[in-house]
């Protein structure tokens, strides 16, 4: 790599390039069970930069047979997708500037952290709703990269919703504006006859040439962070073509991000919380319908094994809250221990509405209770605990949001292994599909937490597991062979909202079949023809390769 140093310093590339042994091996691993040590760890000033990079390593690609350059920000991928064994390009580093908020749109960096970006939309009352539980850990590039959603997503949709415009380093080294236009532009754009004009007018001819088959193959679940969304490219009712479905959720497969615009929604300013506490889950069939029914702004749902593991790790929340936070907590739990003495609940569900006034909260929260109160007998819900105010709901909210933190540091030789972490069924399945599930957890005597968005049936299973044991190693292709085929037994995807990485990749071609497979991998040629971007990931993907690459110790 060092003649790769040579020319980037040549180039011009202002920015930070790394090979030390000590940044090497920290940019080699994510939240993923999967490690892999880079060569070079670079960290661009700017739009320039990116694009002298990828213009260096695409003309040094025929000399280096595996250069290649994937994008990184927090590093929270829970599916590998951030790592690789060539050059590491840190965007946290140098790309954090928020450069303008709206009430409507808010134009940002890829590198800057959600949560921050969430303070300055808050100011202006506004609200981009599709983050993920690591919200306050993850940026919103990397939610791009991953089509990220989260609790707000049973009513707002995920990420892919909400981008105006994004600013993209295509591998011929330019950066171009993508967003949606309409036919007459798309048709300007065919007629440039140069490289941009090459990758409209080969995806538009693929999806012209494959239309139906295209719009049948996307998985009919809410939400999929599966392969390349294709199906929503171009449409030909509407006359619209937008590239951005593509770039969002390819994992940075396709080219580079330099800067999105972001939608926003107004952020309501009232929210309230009823959490039913379940002994018996065979009803949810029933259950779930009637709470869609009332159109919750949330759904979400947690099992008896985070529950006992969050009290049980308590202590862990001093460090993480404060002091004042913490003594508000385990104050607040005091009533549900109680409750938690006469048997603890097989799941916990969260309905959470949302509206203008602590009333109207009141009132939608209120409407449902008296509905479900009617079956309490008959579903052998233990109680109701009404909350109608952000304040006293936090106490569940940090179960549902911080369990994953918790299980990865505090649970004594054992680590996550997110690798059935984020599979999605339709809700009217559940009933039938979670016993299965528990059966199979059982099956390969995994201790995992059940947790996720119920309301869209988009479950987060977190086995934790003594990965350097051969004996757990051995558990994992057959485990997730099994769970792959019960989820698409009944119709759904394998990821909701984590992506393909090395974990999911491989199993595209189970999810959509050889014909879209072939699909996807023409695209890839398309952006990327010299297989510059992220390799190993999406279409390019092989269980033998990322099996070789998962971590050996913690």
């Amino acid at each position: 790599m060092e003649e790769l140093k040579q020319k980037l310093t040549a180039a011009g590339f202002s920015g930070e390039i790394d090979d030390s042994e000590a940044l090497r091996n920290q940019f080699s691993h994510d939240a993923s069970l999967f490690e892999i040590v880079p060569q070079l760890v670079v960290a661009p000033r700017d739009s320039a930069d990116v694009q002298r990079l990828v213009s260096v390593v695409a003309r040094e690609k025929h000399q280096i047979k595996d250069l290649s350059v994937t994008a990184r920000s927090a590093g929270t991928d829970m599916a590998g997708g951030a790592i690789n064994d060539s050059v590491i390009v840190d965007f946290a580093k140098h790309f954090t500037k928020i450069e303008s908020v709206s009430p409507t749109e808010a134009q940002t960096q890829p590198g800057v952290f959600y949560r921050d970006f969430e303070v300055e939309t808050l100011k202006v009352g506004s609200l981009m709703p599709a983050y993920p539980a690591s919200r306050d850990l993850c940026t919103v590039g990397g939610m791009v990269a991953n089509n990220s959603g989260g609790e707000k997503s049973l009513e707002y949709g995920k990420t892919k919703d909400f981008i105006k415009e994004l600013r993209v380093v295509f591998s011929d080294g330019n950066e171009y504006t993508v967003k949606a236009i309409n036919k007459k532009e798309l048709d300007a754009k065919i007629a440039q006859k140069d490289f941009e004009g090459d990758i409209y007018k080969r995806v538009y001819e693929l999806c012209e040439r494959h239309y139906d088959a295209i719009k049948a193959a996307k998985p009919n679940v809410s939400k999929n962070s599966m392969g390349y969304t294709l199906w929503e490219v171009w449409d030909r009712e509407t006359g619209v073509f937008d590239l951005t479905k593509l770039i969002v959720g390819s994992e940075g497969t396709l080219g580079l991000v330099t800067d999105i615009t972001y939608r926003l929604v107004p952020a309501r300013a009232h929210s309230g919380l009823l959490v039913l506490f379940l002994k018996d889950i065979d009803e949810l069939g029933e259950l779930i319908p009637r709470v869609l029914e009332h159109k919750p702004a949330t759904f979400e749902c947690f099992d008896d094994s985070t529950l006992l593991l969050t009290i049980k790790f308590m202590p862990y929340f001093l460090k993480m809250l404060g002091v004042k936070r913490f003594v508000h907590l385990v104050v607040s739990l005091l009533p549900d221990v109680r409750q938690l003495l006469r048997g603890v609940p097989k799941m916990v569900l969260m309905v959470e509405f949302d509206g203008e006034t602590e009333d109207i909260v009141r009132a939608k929260i209120r409407a449902l209770h008296r509905e479900l109160s009617a079956f309490r007998a008959r579903y052998e819900i233990n109680g109701f605990d009404e909350t109608p105010t952000e304040g006293k709901s936090e106490k569940f909210w940090i179960m549902r949001r911080y369990a994953f933190q918790i299980l990865r540091k505090n649970v004594k030789d054992k680590h996550t292994a997110p690798f059935v972490d984020d599979f999605i069924v339709r809700p009217e399945y559940l009933v039938e599909f979670l016993p299965k599930l528990r059966k199979l957890i059982r099956k390969y005597k995994l201790f995992a937490t059940i947790q996720g968005h119920i309301g869209d049936g988009n479950f987060h299973v977190i086995p934790l597991m003594r990965i350097q044991d051969k004996k757990e190693r051995d558990k994992l292709l057959p485990a997730m062979k099994e769970v792959n085929n019960l989820v698409l037994k009944y119709h759904g995807s394998l990821s909701g909202e984590h992506n393909d990485g090395l974990v999911r990749g491989p199993w595209l071609e189970m999810q959509f079949g050889k014909e879209v497979l072939g699909y996807f991998r023409e695209v890839k040629h398309i952006f990327d023809p010299y297989n510059i971007f992220n390799p190993h990931k999406k279409a390019d993907a092989d269980w033998d390769y990322s099996f070789s690459h998962i971590r050996d110790h913690f």
